[in-house]
């Protein structure tokens, strides 16, 4: 395809003119859907699973894993941070049994 500003040869799926920047005619270009890439760090993963390990805020972490679990099933985050979820919601049970099992004690 060739340019109607500047008569120069473009891509033929090109929405504009990398030469000139004049908008093209072509109607698929800019029909195009946005591409997911699955890049999206999981904070809520990290955050519980740094939680998971402190005594009170486990419960905390162990919130924090669970909402991360549910991030990790969206299709911008495509699976990151699922281990690091369910590895902060076992270390959260752990850790809170532990400490109510320690507070209990005389």
């Amino acid at each position: 395809m060739f340019c109607k500003n500047c008569g120069k040869e473009i891509a033929d799926q090109a929405a504009y003119c990398v030469h000139c920047g004049a908008v093209t005619d072509n109607p698929s270009a800019f029909n195009t859907q946005p591409v997911v890439t699955g890049n999206r760090t999981n904070g809520f993963a990290i955050a519980g699973f740094v939680l998971s390990f402190f005594s009170y805020l486990a419960i905390l972490g162990l919130i924090f894993s669970c909402v991360g679990l549910n991030y990790s099933k969206q299709p911008e985050y495509s699976g990151n941070g699922k281990r690091l979820s369910i590895a902060g919601i076992v270390i959260s049970c752990v850790s809170i049994v532990f400490w109510v099992i320690f507070a209990a004690l005389p």
